[in-house]
């Protein structure tokens, strides 16, 4: 009997102890809100994006996603900046984009993006477009091309920033017609609208951000950049059909610093999956002409290794790469 008391207890003693121990990250991730970088300014069509992302993804965590702007440095200086000083627990990830493969190239960088980031999933990408004042005197790339060739370097273009997507594809094209643009770098959608719209550059080069003015009749879209016309706006023509083999329309997802516990990102991954399989936040994103582009974390990175090759070939023939 004494014997049997002794061993009711032990095992009472044992069970306590497995109470008492803490459970690890991962079984407890996540309890309470993750912060969510957006290296972009509000009102852009990547920060409504992201924030519509952000909302429904959150439902499936159980926890609030909260989106922080962080512009800066062609979209480099918030995930940057999570890489550097973030803990690996979940809690801080950012929006990754190509130009964080780009940047490094180009300027010299804090940050490494095959070492620094913990790479989570591939969400969705751009329609890229240029556009130009509806009451200006370019109605059609054509004419674009015709004016900077006996005018050079008069033609001038913003973009969100140097090294971007936007940047980078209208140095090719420009490359490809033998003409000279003059680059000037913004921080966002809203900077660029406004600087076209001011008549302070000739040209916007964005993503869908200029949606609102284009449909208002206040610029006029001379092309897109994705490889077939839109739905909304089927009277501007693509970059393959005005003659350049490209197609660019630069996907993106999320990251977290490295050295993130797999179970995490599995979690993180699934939610942020099950938001762009939802019917309603695809029709949101459409919106902004963006489709999903998934691809799961080990293709996520297996890509970013890729587009790393390409794009120090490319900036290297364009001539922009840094010296070292």
């Amino acid at each position: 009997m004494q014997g049997s008391i002794k061993g009711i207890a032990a095992f009472a003693l044992i069970c306590a102890a497995a109470l008492a121990w803490p459970l690890s990250p991962a079984a407890a991730f996540p309890d309470k809100p993750v912060t969510l970088i957006v290296p972009w300014p509000a009102g852009g069509s990547t920060d409504v994006a992201m924030r519509t992302i952000a909302k429904a993804a959150a439902q499936h965590l159980g926890q609030p996603i909260v989106v922080e702007n962080k512009p800066g440095a062609s979209g480099t200086v918030g995930p940057a900046s999570m890489a550097n000083t973030a803990k690996p627990d979940g809690y801080t990830i950012a929006q990754t984009h190509i130009a964080i493969v780009r940047f490094p190239v180009m300027q010299k960088a804090n940050f490494d993006p095959l070492k620094d980031f913990t790479y989570i999933i591939r969400l969705t990408g751009y329609t890229f477009g240029i556009t130009a004042k509806a009451d200006g005197p370019f109605k059609s790339w054509a004419d674009v091309v015709k004016y900077a060739k006996a005018n050079p370097e008069k033609v001038t273009y913003g973009t969100p920033g140097v090294g971007t997507s936007l940047h980078i594809g209208m140095e090719q094209i420009a490359a490809r017609e033998g003409i000279k643009l003059v680059h000037v770098p913004f921080k966002g959608a809203a900077e660029t609208s406004a600087a076209v719209l001011g008549g302070h550059t000739m040209l916007q080069v964005e993503s869908s951000g200029w949606k609102p003015h284009v449909d208002s009749g206040a610029l006029r879209l001379l092309m897109i950049w994705t490889a077939e016309r839109s739905k909304n706006w089927p009277d501007s023509p693509t970059l393959q059909e005005l003659g350049y083999p490209f197609v660019l329309d630069s996907p993106f997802g999320i990251a977290g610093p490295k050295g993130m516990d797999p179970k995490i990102v599995q979690i993180l991954h699934d939610a942020f999956k099950k938001t762009i399989e939802d019917p309603a936040v695809v029709e949101a994103l459409r919106t902004y002409d963006m489709v999903p582009r998934y691809l799961n974390a080990a293709d996520y990175r297996k890509s970013m290794e890729v587009l790393a090759k390409e794009e120090r070939d490319a900036i290297t023939a364009l001539g922009l790469a840094r010296k070292e």
